[in-house]
Formats: C-alpha cells, sequence, structure tokens
C-alpha cells in the first residue's frame, strides 16, 4: 500500500499525536513512543496502534506517536485518522 506522510492528533492533554510516514516494503511496522505513561501503558498503547493499523491494511509503516494520556477510543480514532490522510483510502465508506 501506498503511503504519504500524515499525521492526526494534538499535544493537548488526554489526547495523542499519530505521525505515520512510509517505510519500505517488507519492514513493517515500527512504533515510536513518546509518553509520561509509557512504563505503565506503553505496551498497550503500541499494541492498539498496531492492531488498529494492520486492521486497515497497513503494513509497513514508521509510526511516531506522542502520548498525552490518551485513551484506547482516542488512539483507535487517531491512528485511523491518520491512516485514512496517508493512504487516501476512506474507511467509513460503504
Amino acid at each position: 500500500m501506498n503511503l504519504k506522510p500524515a499525521h492526526a492528533g494534538t499535544l493537548e492533554s488526554g489526547d495523542i499525536l499519530v505521525q505515520i510516514s512510509p517505510a519500505a516494503d517488507g519492514e513493517g511496522l515500527t512504533v515510536n513512543l513518546d509518553s509520561s505513561v509509557a512504563f505503565q501503558f506503553g505496551k498497550q498503547i503500541k499494541k492498539v496502534i498496531s492492531e488498529t493499523l494492520v486492521g486497515l491494511g497497513v503494513s509497513d509503516a514508521v509510526v511516531n506517536a506522542t502520548d498525552k494520556g490518551a485513551l484506547d477510543c482516542t488512539i483507535r480514532a487517531r491512528v485511523t485518522a491518520a491512516a485514512v490522510r496517508a493512504t487516501g483510502k476512506d474507511v467509513w465508506k460503504d
């Protein structure tokens, strides 16, 4: 899948800024996380990001996420928005 650099979210409290860039074919997903709660929730945040992208068909990308205490539902929404912008594929249409 062709990707272009894209982002979604903010650096406001309770949100997450997700930046997606293309990776070479076959490199898989790389998730870089900057979060003050990474020690407690880092694995879960990375899992939500990875599962959301795989569910959208994105398999080769570099993701830089800056978390400010976002809940899982917010993480999924921001990752989905960034992926739609990066791929041009509208996941909300039938």
